[in-house]
């Protein structure tokens, strides 16, 4: 595969993934390279679902290998929530302060702030499909730190770090985050 398309429009995420394949001399287009492509609902129950679904839609419409994710930030007193509803926990349309805020509006007064980051990545060839997950087990931590990253990175404390996702530089986050690590399985079956 020389080329694949990323099945976003979100400039962080096709940042962060053409970071961590560069080495592979694979050029990532992304959903931003078709005007033509649709949005893709993410209205299944399950990450791997909605990851299977935009790849899928997105490969049959460009004929080029697609590759999409979906991610959850599931805390375990939320029982797993925000899950699969993490992009739009606050509402439709809403930026990603209004979920943080919604988030630590939740957890006040929790004292169990367990949580991870799960991430399916799906690759999608015509009839060939593959999917792949990452996990980073952390907490919540109660107010916001850090100004990189995106999302919930400023109150997620990874395990074993003293920074949150959005004080972590990139090249740290990416080696222990569940986006990172579905992508290294990726990585890793791409090089085969």
């Amino acid at each position: 595969m020389r080329n694949i398309v990323l099945a976003s429009r979100n400039k962080n995420k096709i940042g962060e993934m053409r970071q961590l394949v560069s080495h592979l001399g694979i050029e990532i287009l992304s959903a931003l390279d078709f005007p033509d492509l649709k949005e893709v609902e993410e209205d299944l129950p399950t990450l791997e679902g909605n990851a299977l679904k935009k790849a899928r839609y997105v490969n049959q419409n460009t004929g080029i290998p697609a590759l999409s994710d979906d991610t959850g930030l599931e805390v375990d007193t939320l029982n797993g929530a925000p899950g699969v509803y993490s992009a739009r926990y606050a509402g439709e349309k809403v930026t990603y302060q209004d979920n943080v805020l919604k988030l630590l509006t939740e957890m006040k007064g929790k004292s169990d702030r367990c949580a991870q980051f799960r991430t399916v990545v799906a690759l999608v060839d015509g009839d060939k499909e593959f999917t792949f997950e990452g996990i980073c087990k952390g907490e919540i931590i109660s107010e916001q730190r850090g100004n990189k990253g995106f999302g919930y990175d400023p109150v997620f404390l990874p395990a074993g770090f003293e920074q949150t996702f959005a004080e972590l530089d990139p090249e740290t986050k990416n080696s222990i985050s569940h986006r990172g690590r579905a992508i290294q399985k990726l990585i890793a079956f791409l090089g085969k």
